[in-house]
C-alpha cells in the first residue's frame, strides 16, 4: 500500500469514500441526499478545507447515469433527483462512461481506508438484482395467480364483459 496521506486523495476518491462510509454507517438507507454525501466528506476531513470540487463530483462527474461532463467516473448512481448511492457493476450507465473508474485503486486510498474496497465487494454481492431496482421489471409475474386457471385472453374478456 502506498504511503498516501489524506490530503493527497483525489476528489473522486474522496466522494467514493464518503459515500461508502455513509452506506456502511446506515445499511438500511438505499441512497443519500447530495448534501449528506458532501457533509460526510467534510466530516471525514480527508482534505481541509473541503474542496469545492467535491460537490461537483457528487452532482455530475462521478454519476454513472449522467452524460460525462467532463468527468466520466462510474462511482455513484442517481437514484432520484438529488439522491445518490454507490454504483454497482450491474447498474445501467451512460454509454460515454464505458470503461470508466468505479472504485479507487487500493494504492490511492490513505492508510486505514483499504478495507472499504473489501466491504464494497461484499455490499455489491448482497445487492438486489437489476429487476429489483427497476420498478416496472419488478412487477413481472405479479397477478399471475389472477388467471392461473384460465387463459389470459379469456380473463381479459371476462373482465370487459358488460363494458358496452
Amino acid at each position: 500500500m502506498a504511503n498516501l496521506v489524506a490530503g493527497d486523495v483525489k476528489v473522486a476518491d474522496e466522494v467514493w469514500i464518503a459515500t461508502a462510509l455513509l452506506h456502511r454507517e446506515h445499511p438500511e438507507a438505499e441512497d443519500f441526499a447530495v448534501n449528506e454525501i458532501v457533509e460526510r466528506a467534510r466530516r471525514e476531513g480527508l482534505h481541509r478545507p473541503l474542496r469545492s470540487g467535491v460537490y461537483v463530483h457528487v452532482i455530475q462527474h462521478c454519476v454513472a447515469n449522467r452524460p460525462p461532463n467532463p468527468g466520466r467516473y462510474r462511482m455513484l448512481i442517481e437514484t432520484a433527483p438529488g439522491r445518490r448511492r454507490l454504483f454497482r457493476k450491474t447498474d445501467t450507465y451512460h454509454s460515454g462512461r464505458e470503461g470508466a473508474k468505479i472504485t479507487p485503486q487500493r494504492d490511492d486510498l490513505p492508510h486505514g481506508y483499504g478495507q472499504l474496497l473489501t466491504w464494497y465487494e461484499e455490499w455489491c454481492a448482497l445487492a438486489p438484482s437489476d429487476i429489483g431496482n427497476d420498478p416496472l421489471l419488478a412487477l413481472s409475474g405479479s397477478g399471475k395467480d389472477l388467471w392461473a386457471d384460465e387463459h389470459a385472453d379469456e380473463y381479459v374478456r371476462r373482465l370487459r364483459k358488460g363494458w358496452e
